[in-house]
């Protein structure tokens, strides 16, 4: 997805005070995968506005365009609705019963303007808020690792936002034997003065019925204006080699996140030629199943999903047959409007990126 998160902290985050918990029906049908089967979750939770417009009213010379971008960036946050948000992505979960849940863009937001006058405070944790829904759903996810990707800090301390990566996993079912959340070594670094950006990635080795398989989630470089050309797209090939070398071969693993990049880039060729099958081009073969994930307008309001780009993946190694075939299946969540939640002003997208839902059968004895 584009880059979304440092702009933010002094903007958007301003009316996460004004969220609220939205009621809203789900539907209480399990899916749950059979006992031979793993089953995994990825999904990018969404800070909750477009900061594109902000960051290029800030960087242009005119002040007087600056307040009205931060306007529409806090109006945006305030109708998207993280809280309510979370209700729905938990509801998916309690339907699905995933083994384990990636999550990209989990936000911890602290703010407390009143020092200078203003009656803005938040206290807003996106891992919090999801831990709480699924509990209140009688669900045992613990964390199994969590990584920080951003950590900015504004006017004296007063604002501040730390974006992580977490894994998620079924504790009445998955034993964790152990587990890390680590930055990459290849970032961009400082792009502003006070702004560095950072990724990092996150996994469990673990232990199911018996048998090993290793959960790995990320969220790599994102877009970023004004970049060398091929530079974000090298910076990403790194960013999955490193995770590739680090796992290493042995049990079989599943690799899943928002990866930034679309299939044929550099950081999809690196997975392939480390034998790392694409779930969703396995199972959905032919052109017509594109299965796009990216993205919804900035403000959820878009009643029909019209995707341009596939960037969030499962990839497994070690459960594809020899010929390449894997069993199982895959799906998208937050992609059609049934998957709409009531918002503070208009039906709402859980995210604005699709989640996936796979389940992979047949897993090897190791």
């Amino acid at each position: 997805m584009t880059n979304r998160l440092y702009p933010l902290t002094l903007a958007l985050l301003l009316v996460g005070a004004a969220c609220k918990d939205t009621p809203f029906e789900v539907s209480s049908q399990t899916v749950r995968a059979n006992s031979s089967e793993i089953s995994v979750m990825t999904q990018n939770l969404y800070v909750g506005a477009d900061v594109d417009l902000v960051i290029r009213a800030l960087g242009t010379p005119d002040p007087g365009d600056d307040f009205p971008a931060l306007q529409l960036a806090i109006e945006t946050v305030a109708k998207t609705d993280f809280p309510a948000r979370a209700q729905a992505i938990a509801a998916e979960i309690a339907r699905r019963l995933p083994d384990a849940v990636g999550l990209q863009e989990v936000s911890r937001i602290n703010i407390d303007l009143r020092p200078l006058g203003a009656p803005f405070v938040v206290d807003q944790d996106f891992l919090a808020l999801i831990q709480a829904a699924l509990a209140d759903r009688g669900l045992n996810y613990q964390v199994a690792a969590t990584s920080d990707n951003i950590n900015v800090s504004l006017v004296g301390g007063l604002v501040r936002l730390v974006d992580h990566d977490a894994l998620l996993v079924n504790a009445d079912r998955v034993s964790v034997n152990a587990a890390s959340g680590q930055d990459f070594s290849v970032n961009l670094g400082q792009v502003a003065q006070g702004v560095v950006l950072i990724r990092g990635w996150v996994f469990a080795r673990t232990t199911i019925d018996g048998r090993a398989v290793t959960f790995a989630s990320a969220h790599t470089e994102s877009n970023l204006a004004g970049a060398p050309p091929g530079l974000l797209e090298q910076i990403r090939a790194a960013q999955v080699g490193e995770m590739v070398a680090t796992l290493g071969a042995g049990e079989p693993i599943v690799l899943m996140g928002d990866l930034n990049d679309t299939p044929g880039s550099p950081m999809y060729g690196v997975l392939a030629a480390a034998g790392f099958t694409d779930t969703w081009t396995a199972m959905h073969p032919g052109a017509g199943a594109a299965g796009l994930t990216c993205c919804h307008v900035a403000d959820l309001s878009d009643q029909l999903a019209n995707f341009d780009q596939r960037i969030d993946y499962v990839w497994t190694r070690g459960f594809a047959r020899d010929d390449g075939k894997a069993q199982g299946s895959i799906d998208r969540f937050g992609d059609v409007p049934a998957d709409r939640l009531p918002g503070p002003a208009y039906p709402i997208w859980p995210s604005d990126h699709a989640g996936l839902v796979a389940a992979l059968d047949k897993l090897p004895d190791r």
